[in-house]
């Protein structure tokens, strides 16, 4: 894989049309698609089946930001999809490269983003581990401290996510021992304040390992790192089952009203 942010590419899953098969390309958007509508069916009865009638969400979860790197800008689409169709606002502060809490680009893009996040006024902060997050376990805490506070003062709480496995190159092998520590790090950080913070532990969407496929269906993309539809779509379904546990009023929508609605075109999702 390059070392350089997944690139966007226009040509790929353009028309994803599931009766077409004149082209590679339109054959497999057809699969992707299927494989979405089963994931609706599959999860019509689970965190979708008490949503209230029309989305009325009183729950205190009334605006989520999303943060991470181009795997959570990924997941971002449907995830504002979900939202949308669960009454809830919902801004994705995802950005290629991540690293921007604490990496290789954290000094120079903190600021902005600390910034960001006080201006949306969050009640609920997402912070999907990143494949930046390279530093020392002290560095790691302190950053993950700082990022705890700021949302704090923003008037938020915080939700740390553990990242999906990767399948490192020669770019990102000599940073593991740093990425596999995250996840300690951030159940420090929010151990320390309870109230303020918490891990969400996603390897029931994910496995242990990275696995080019599941259920038949490319589910994580060909470089190793990123994901595809399916998962990306599998994840937000997990999410909003665990947000519906911390915040018994929020009801989210069933997965038939937004795995559907077009974000599974985007471009982002190459090596699918």
């Amino acid at each position: 894989m390059s070392a350089e942010p997944l690139r966007r590419r226009a040509d790929i899953l353009e028309t994803m049309n599931r009766t077409a098969t004149k082209t590679t390309i339109r054959a497999l958007a057809g699969t992707a698609m299927a494989g979405l509508l089963v994931l609706a069916t599959a999860c019509s009865g689970q965190s979708g089946a008490s949503r209230k009638q029309g989305g009325d969400n009183t729950s205190g979860l009334s605006t989520v930001v999303f943060i991470g790197d181009s795997v959570a800008a990924q997941e971002a689409k449907p995830l504002a999809a979900a939202f949308k169709a669960s009454g809830v606002r919902f801004r994705s502060l995802a950005a290629d490269g991540g690293g921007n809490v604490v990496g290789p680009f954290s000094g120079k893009n903190w600021p902005q983003l600390a910034e960001q996040i006080r201006e949306a006024k969050p009640s609920t902060v997402i912070y999907q581990l990143t494949t930046y997050d390279w530093g020392s376990e002290q560095a790691q805490q302190a950053a993950y401290t700082k990022l705890r506070d700021t949302v704090t003062d923003a008037g938020g709480t915080l939700d740390f996510v553990t990242p999906p496995p990767i399948k490192p190159d020669d770019f990102y092998r000599s940073h593991m021992a740093d990425l596999e520590r995250t996840p300690q790090v951030a159940e420090k950080v929010a151990a320390a304040a309870p109230d303020k913070a918490r891990v969400l532990d996603s390897g029931t969407v994910w496995g242990k390992e990275y696995r080019r496929v599941r259920d038949g269906k490319p589910d994580r993309s060909t470089d190793g790192i990123h994901t595809c539809p399916q998962s990306a779509a599998r994840f937000t379904n997990w999410l909003l089952s665990r947000l519906a546990d911390q915040y018994p009023g929020f009801h989210p929508a069933p997965a038939r009203d937004w795995a559907n609605t077009g974000w599974a075109t985007a471009d982002r999702f190459e090596g699918c």
